[in-house]
């Protein structure tokens, strides 16, 4: 798919990270359907998973849906790192391509949070949801700010990136660093790393879905003919479509150290971190997730008071929340629902 050009870019100004550098005339580049209410009591955050920009959580959103437009105005801020919000790829030096500074879950909820109270002065928000990523972002808003969140939905994803999850994306960082032109992340615009973006594509067609889902040979349903012609057609083709090598980096790092106990204020303590949520949180983690198996969301979920797991019978693994499968789509959007549903 194309890089999408329809965002705004919200100008942050100098964005003091949490790992102490600070990032000069940041921006924000971000997406927004419907119309903010008069008492701006009608908004929905819905942030971006690893690698993609707002258009990938086009699919929730739509008249009829949970996420309805013409009921809600729903945001959809793109991470930093991803190619559209400042990033390795389009930051002047000193912080340019590998000398980016890391980024954690932290520092993306503050900058939408800015977005949000500064842009529009919103006070509440109905309810943050996200896949992936975008769940470890939705994690963070409801430890961040407690007193903003009235529900919160994190969809394949998790509060903390467990030990297995790491050993994926360090493979990944291994496999995309070992190709010669990576050169340390100083390749040129013109010399791409794609032997590496193609070895990173073939580990992710491991983990991002299931087993069954290959033995099934599901994929011939998404229109790919053979084994080898969906490695290649999908995975590989997905990510030699205009994704820039240290902005996958980048994102790996705020993934790989996902953790919401690093909030300031808990110095470490996860279960104390998922005490403090306040909000109704319906986690949806997908049966067959290799990533992020329901195991630890039923784990988190018994620290927080008022937490739910609801498990998508699926065979699409970590795909079932990015939109891939029509069954999950309308398991998730009737979870929402009745989400949405409830008092706050």
């Amino acid at each position: 798919m194309p890089r999408p050009t329809d965002h705004e870019l919200f100008d942050l100004g100098d964005v003091v990270l949490q790992g102490g550098a600070t990032l000069r005339g940041a921006q924000l580049a971000y997406k927004t359907y419907g119309t903010l209410n008069a008492d701006r009591s009608n908004v929905i955050v819905h942030p971006t998973w690893y690698s993609a920009w707002h258009d990938a959580n086009d699919w929730t959103t739509g008249p009829g849906k949970a996420l309805d437009p013409e009921k809600y105005f729903i945001v959809v801020p793109n991470q930093l790192n991803n190619g559209l919000s400042t990033s390795p790829s389009n930051t002047p030096p000193p912080y340019d391509g590998p000398n980016f500074p890391k980024v954690t879950f932290y520092d993306q909820v503050e900058v939408q949070h800015r977005l949000l109270t500064q842009k529009w002065g919103i006070e509440s928000v109905e309810l943050v949801l996200g896949s992936s990523m975008g769940a470890g972002q939705t994690y963070q808003w409801a430890v961040s700010h407690p007193e903003m969140v009235k529900r919160a939905a994190p969809i394949v994803g998790s509060s903390v990136t467990s030990e297995h999850n790491q050993v994926f994306l360090k493979s990944l960082r291994a496999a995309l660093s070992a190709d010669p032109v990576f050169n340390g992340g100083r390749y040129s615009s013109d010399a791409l790393p794609t032997v590496g973006l193609r070895a990173f594509a073939r580990i992710y067609a491991g983990w991002g879905l299931s087993q069954a889902f290959y033995w099934q040979r599901e994929y011939r349903n998404l229109g790919f003919s053979s084994l080898e012609d969906f490695l290649v057609g999908f995975w590989e083709g997905f990510w030699l479509d205009d994704r820039d090598p240290n902005d996958l980096l980048g994102m790996l790092w705020t993934w790989e150290h996902g953790d919401v106990g690093k909030t300031p204020g808990f110095e470490g303590d996860t279960e104390a971190a998922l005490r403090s949520i306040r909000c109704p949180l319906l986690a949806m983690p997908a049966k067959t997730d290799l990533y992020f198996p329901p195991e630890d969301e039923e784990w988190a979920s018994q620290f927080i008071p008022n937490g739910e797991v609801r498990v998508i019978p699926t065979i699409y693994g970590h795909f079932a929340g990015l939109g891939q499968n029509p069954a999950d789509n309308e398991f998730i959007d009737r979870a929402l629902t009745e989400l949405l549903a409830r008092p706050a």
